[in-house]
């Protein structure tokens, strides 16, 4: 099914200066998905405790824009540049969990709990099922309709209406219940991709 995951060669091209440069500091790979990790929480941490100012959520489209940034970077460092590893590959896939936890959550101030802990046990499950397509001999999957790209940008659009006071109240109850959802369908597609020997 489409997913945003689709975009992501022509922005790879648009950052493959910068991951040219990056290498030729001594940039790692596995540094850049730190920094994703570490701002992803960091940014998770402040939003969540400073929720009732509602101008904090800017934070969230810019960080989540960045973080969508720097792992274009990792993967171009690590598969361009010589810098593939075991150790990278687990990081990639550890941090990204994290990332999105950490990120998710923090809507737990605003939104109904279980419905933003449903969201984030979903995510987590649409990225283990397409981790397990590596298992199953077809390769990592990205199948959608709602993929790491297309979590960030719903998130994003959320926390900036949020930010810019134009959430509309009435509709809180049911948006975290319906990204749930969605994951959930992601990831029974990743699985019936997996099974039928595809990768998208």
């Amino acid at each position: 099914m489409p997913t945003l995951y689709a975009l992501k060669p022509a922005f790879q091209a648009k950052l493959r200066p910068l991951a040219d440069r990056l290498a030729g500091a001594g940039v790692t790979a596995n540094q850049i998905t730190l920094l994703a990790a570490a701002l992803s929480v960091a940014t998770g941490v402040v939003v969540a405790a400073l929720a009732g100012h509602r101008a904090v959520f800017l934070l969230m489209p810019v960080v989540l824009f960045a973080r969508m940034a720097l792992n274009a970077i990792d993967g171009m460092l690590a598969r361009e540049h010589g810098q593939a590893s075991k150790l990278g590959m687990y990081l990639n896939e550890l941090c990204d969990v994290v990332s999105d936890l950490a990120l998710i959550l923090a809507f737990a101030a605003l939104f109904p709990a279980w419905g933003v802990v449903a969201f984030a046990v979903t995510a987590v499950l649409v990225e283990f099922a397409g981790v397990l397509g590596i298992a199953a001999g077809t390769g990592r999957n990205y199948a959608g309709p709602f993929g790491k790209s297309d979590r960030a940008l719903a998130l994003g659009i959320i926390a900036f209406l949020i930010a810019c006071g134009l959430w509309v109240d009435a509709i809180t109850p049911f948006v975290f219940p319906a990204l749930a959802t969605l994951s959930l369908v992601t990831a029974i597609n990743r699985i019936r991709s997996g099974l039928n020997g595809s990768g998208d």
